[in-house]
């Protein structure tokens, strides 16, 4: 029985520890992935911030994991800070980070539907009525400011908890260079904007041409309206969620439309 992506060379630019998964199952529908780390989690330089945040953990009243990484990197700090208090309500911005907050035995309360960013989040009831409250926000270091920003506005006291830093891998390009160089690479999947900045920095020019045009498959507006500002992505196609599972399915949609 033919596999809907039968052929399909694609490059997987997930963290090292997170694309096996993803691999696994683009395989079980025929495709040819090549993994490709773009970004390297690691722990933060400076943890004397952190520790002294999670100490005060009862004084928050909500918690908010922007990612699966969060939620991964955040269990090795909160087991050691004696876990996060049971009345603390728990938001996760997409399903990975919910799957993963379920998966320590976690129940999220509060999650958009629809679109999975921060303002899909910041869209909700709940966070409508957030003044006086203190909001603890677990992420990596840097990125988007608009759910501090926003939250604050609305009278909310918000700290950061940065679990982890994101680092540009030393990861080589030859393989990639050869399949692109065989015509074997057909389309690309990159979760983050941060990350598509790496992967077009990592490749030659014969590999930023071949990312000019290549399928792009993304996990937000916010990162296919970037990919289109550096010129990259031949056809930009957004999921559903962020998920491997969503991943593998619009592969599939693109392929069946290709072939109808």
């Amino acid at each position: 029985m033919a596999r809907p992506l039968a052929g399909l060379g694609v490059l997987v630019t997930r963290p090292a520890h997170q694309s096996a998964p993803l691999c696994r199952l683009l395989e079980e529908q025929g495709a040819l992935p090549l993994a490709f780390p773009v970004l390297e989690i690691a722990d933060p330089t400076d943890t004397t911030s952190l520790r002294a945040t999670l100490a005060r953990l009862e004084e928050f009243s909500l918690a908010i994991f922007v990612s699966p990484n969060a939620v991964i990197r955040a269990q090795r700090w909160l087991n050691n800070a004696g876990g996060l208090p049971p009345n603390l309500t728990l938001a996760a911005i997409g399903q990975g980070s919910a799957n993963e907050l379920a998966r320590y035995g976690l129940t999220v309360h509060l999650a958009p539907t629809g679109s999975y960013d921060s303002e899909s989040l910041l869209a909700t009831p709940r966070l409508s009525r957030i003044n006086g409250e203190r909001v603890i926000i677990f992420r990596g270091t840097g990125g988007r400011e608009l759910l501090h920003s926003e939250l604050t506005k609305r009278g909310a006291r918000v700290t950061y908890a940065e679990v982890y830093q994101r680092i540009k891998p030393t990861t080589d390009p030859c393989e990639l260079h050869n399949r692109i160089a065989h015509k074997e690479m057909h389309a690309a999947i990159v979760t983050s904007s941060e990350g598509l900045h790496n992967l077009y920095s990592l490749v030659d020019p014969v590999g930023q041409a071949w990312l000019r045009d290549a399928q792009l498959i993304v996990f937000s507006e916010r990162t296919a309206s970037e990919a289109r500002k550096i010129g990259l992505g031949g056809d930009i196609q957004v999921t559903t969620e962020a998920s491997d599972a969503a991943i593998v399915a619009a592969l599939i949609q693109i392929q069946e439309g290709s072939t109808a």
